[in-house]
């Protein structure tokens, strides 16, 4: 499935040194997307290396099929989302676990998926097809103090109220309907600065987050892959912008730490062990020759945490 398309896994190499593929090892990644890191973790981990992929997208699910069809039955595919991934792995040890999160390269560039505001389609942003939200219902039909929130909340727009404000009259007049359509009275919305980022990249980001309900969903699928690692087995997140790195951070150090009761009690009462230890203090970032090869790896950050014994 060969359609010029050149896909360029992020952190690749980085990856794949802290998940440390072996021959025998089961290791899952929960967004498979190009299949470029599942590819690479099963020719490191050699042979009898099996991987299970899971995606939502079921375009992303048969490029997969295809590009990884040479390791026969070590490579089991399964279309879900984040929350699928206890029922998908089951009762089954897992040697290794990656999150590569956010929205893929291929949907970026195809404009019938209504993701970029460079690109004109549209305004869909839908990574699962068969689910019925879209941007489209979400730009149009919801109350604007609704879209204020989201903008702000998922975006960090400190203008949401004056975007959310400028949407409503214009679809007063007539419905928003194209990525273009909406990037530009996005960024009519916005004081002007010069920047290399486009005005309406927060909007687009939120967008995008609200429909794919993206953040509401990942603590507990972290929790559910930690929680079938195997004594010594990883689990690496990368992520690319700030609300996804919080939640990934916030969870391996609650997770590290173990104890919770109150700073004010002389000795632990609530029993609670480390489940993981951080391999990873600070996030991982692509280096200058990575990101002159793809820009996007720029905003990209990679945690690791190790399941310890308990």
């Amino acid at each position: 499935m060969n359609d010029g398309h050149v896909h360029r896994p992020v952190l690749l190499k980085e990856v794949v040194e802290f998940l440390i593929p072996r021959a025998g090892g089961l290791y899952v990644d929960c967004t498979l997307g190009g299949a470029g890191h599942a590819g690479e973790i099963l020719k490191v981990g050699g042979g009898n290396a099996r991987l299970i992929g899971i995606d939502r997208d079921e375009a992303a699910l048969e490029r997969a099929k295809a590009l990884l069809k040479g390791y026969g039955g070590n490579v089991e595919l399964h279309y879900g989302r984040y929350e699928d991934l206890s029922g998908i792995i089951g009762d089954r040890n897992v040697d290794g676990i990656l999150f590569d999160l956010g929205v893929s390269s291929f949907m970026l560039d195809d404009p019938s998926r209504g993701f970029s505001f460079d690109k004109d389609g549209p305004l869909d942003m839908r990574m699962d097809r068969g689910q019925s939200l879209t941007a489209h219902e979400i730009v149009n039909s919801w109350e604007r103090r609704d879209l204020a929130h989201i903008f702000r909340k998922y975006g960090e727009e400190p203008f949401a109220g004056k975007v959310a404000a400028r949407i409503d009259r214009e679809r007063a007049i007539a419905p928003i309907e194209t990525t273009l359509q909406l990037a530009r009275i996005v960024s009519e919305s916005l004081p002007y600065k010069k920047s290399k980022v486009h005005p309406a990249t927060k909007i687009f980001q939120a967008l995008r987050i609200a429909v794919n309900g993206e953040l509401e969903e990942l603590g507990q699928a972290l929790l559910h892959g930690i929680d079938r690692l195997s004594p010594g087995g990883r689990i690496a997140v990368i992520s690319f912008h700030s609300l996804e790195d919080r939640i990934v951070k916030q969870t391996f150090a609650r997770l590290a730490k173990g104890c919770d009761c109150p700073p004010s009690l002389p000795q632990c009462v609530c029993g609670k062990k480390p489940i993981v230890k951080m391999v990873t203090r600070k996030p991982v970032t692509a280096d200058d020759s990575e990101i002159g090869m793809n820009p996007r790896a720029r905003s990209a950050k990679l945690r690791v945490a190790e399941r310890v014994a308990v």
